[in-house]
């Protein structure tokens, strides 16, 4: 009889979570048709085609930033580096390219593996030495700032050998019309968020990620290796964090080393936005997307306002304080 109540509690608390991410999915989405809706209404630049297509290369390297972080976020971490990281691959990627002569696919893959590298790293300091998140990706992100800085000795590396670096980003394969063409930017933003939303959702690496998020002692008192699988979190955002360098790079066609700081910030901020509790064990990658479309959105719509840049941070800092005021009373319920 005990057994049966246990169970059907279980039922209940997972009826009540998948419900309560719905509700936050549906309210995340419907704030996004209600910016949308009322930046037209308040400038008629804002809902053209040029416009538009900004957003969406905004939300491309912020997105991916955010896919990324994501899993990190679910296993009850924050990796503050995400930002300086995608600057120190870009960099990477331009000393391979532009620098050395070397193909762009060496580039690429240097890119991803430097992501990962790092990240790893992160998730190593975390997992093994049982630094706390905040302290160690802290450490990561002046890591990453410092070198970035030293090997590109503090200048930009532009890609002028290169030319269709920038095809990467700017080039399109979608073209509908001469005024509107969707970015391959944004193309690979979403295959990125579709393939990290399989594995979340479908693997045994993200019901690991959701389960150490929600009680990391009982998942490694059953046998699991739980340090391994948060390395791998971190890896995996790095290796994320690598493309996200990738896309900024090809889109300036050039690597800015002191470029990168903030991101972190906007990254983390789509993830809460969307739903995603920074406690751990809950999220998904619909909602981190749904996330980034608002903060770009948001920020893109006050700039054609003409409001301050100051009060532009002032806003996205108010969201995120009432996001995650949410998400805490949604978890007390």
């Amino acid at each position: 009889m005990a057994e049966t109540r246990n169970k059907a509690a279980g039922k209940t608390k997972d009826s009540f979570a998948t419900s309560s991410q719905a509700k936050q999915k549906i309210l995340a989405f419907s704030s996004l048709v209600l910016l949308i809706v009322g930046f037209s209404i308040a400038s008629p630049n804002f809902f053209q085609a040029s416009n538009l297509i900004a957003i969406m290369l905004a939300t491309a390297v912020n997105g991916v930033l955010a896919v990324g972080v994501s899993f990190v976020i679910i296993t009850g971490g924050i990796d503050l580096s995400i930002g300086t990281l995608m600057t120190f691959t870009a960099v990477m990627a331009a000393q391979m390219v532009a620098n050395w002569h070397l193909p762009i696919f060496v580039g690429l893959v240097v890119a991803i593996l430097t992501g990962i590298v790092c990240g790893g790293t992160s998730g190593f300091m975390v997992a093994k030495l049982k630094l706390p998140p905040f302290i160690a990706t802290l450490g990561m992100n002046m890591f990453t700032k410092g070198l970035s800085l030293i090997i590109a000795h503090s200048k930009p590396i532009y890609f002028t050998d290169s030319p269709s670096f920038s095809q990467i980003s700017m080039g399109s394969v979608f073209n509908f019309s001469e005024d509107f063409q969707i970015p391959n930017a944004v193309i690979i933003f979403l295959l990125v968020a579709i393939i990290a939303g399989v594995i979340l959702n479908k693997t045994t690496f993200g019901r690991y990620t959701f389960a150490i998020g929600s009680n990391e002692e009982a998942v490694r008192l059953s046998g699991i290796n739980t340090d391994r699988w948060k390395i791998a979190a971190y890896a995996f955002s790095g290796a994320i964090c690598g493309i996200a360098g990738i896309l900024i790079a090809s889109r300036l066609n050039s690597a800015q080393p002191a470029l990168g700081q903030g991101y972190e910030l906007d990254a983390i901020a789509a993830v809460v936005i969307g739903g995603t509790s920074m406690s751990g064990g809950e999220g998904t990658i619909i909602g981190t997307i749904i996330g980034a479309f608002i903060i770009s959105t948001l920020t893109n719509g006050l700039r054609i306002l003409s409001v301050p840049q100051e009060w532009q941070i002032v806003t996205t800092g108010i969201i995120i304080i009432f996001a995650v005021y949410l998400d805490i009373l949604r978890r007390k319920k």
